[in-house]
């Protein structure tokens, strides 16, 4: 059974099979009808939904990336469930978890959004994003309260949570829980 398209403007569309032997000139035509009819959808996908952007966090008319950890600053994260923690200098991360107290050394980059930072990399081979977004944040085991809320990714894994802090944005509580 051949299926034909019909085009908006009543004309059908030729099956698959024949329109291999389309002139040039006939294959450019419809290249171009396909590539006009997509462009629109594209960019009507890119659209927050018809709210303008009214859901994304934070203050719309700041354009600038968000600057409250700077790169050269030491970053601290903790997460429980399964434990974790690591210390971010620069572009390289000292991951440490209860199989590896010692810690391992691993290259990140780094990308500065509105509303916070993520760093990725790759930890024995497994692709991991980390999202790191001011907040109050709670390591659920102590009475610290922490400036950072960190959300990590790693492969297809289910996400972890965590809390981070620095120098300049240091955490409130106990320093030995």
């Amino acid at each position: 059974m051949t299926r034909t398209a019909i085009l908006p403007a009543g004309r059908p569309l030729r099956p698959a099979a024949a329109a291999t032997s389309a002139s040039p000139a006939r294959t450019g035509r419809a290249r171009t009808l396909v590539m006009a009819l997509a462009l629109p959808m594209a960019l009507a996908a890119c659209h927050a939904g018809g709210t303008n952007g009214a859901e994304i966090p934070g203050d719309r008319r700041d354009t600038q990336p968000y600057e409250g950890v700077a790169p050269d600053d030491i970053l601290r994260i903790v997460g429980t469930e399964p434990f974790w923690s690591g210390e971010i200098r620069g572009e390289t991360m000292i991951w440490k978890t209860p199989e590896r107290p010692e810690g391992q050394r691993v290259a990140l980059a780094r990308f500065n959004g509105r509303g916070g930072f993520s760093y990725s990399g790759t930890i024995d081979g497994t692709g991991i994003t980390m999202a790191v977004t001011p907040g109050a944040c709670s390591d659920g085991m102590s009475d610290r309260t922490y400036p950072f809320v960190v959300t990590l990714q790693m492969g297809e894994a289910a996400l972890r949570h965590g809390c981070g802090w620095s120098g300049k944005y240091p955490f409130e509580g106990d320093k030995a829980p």
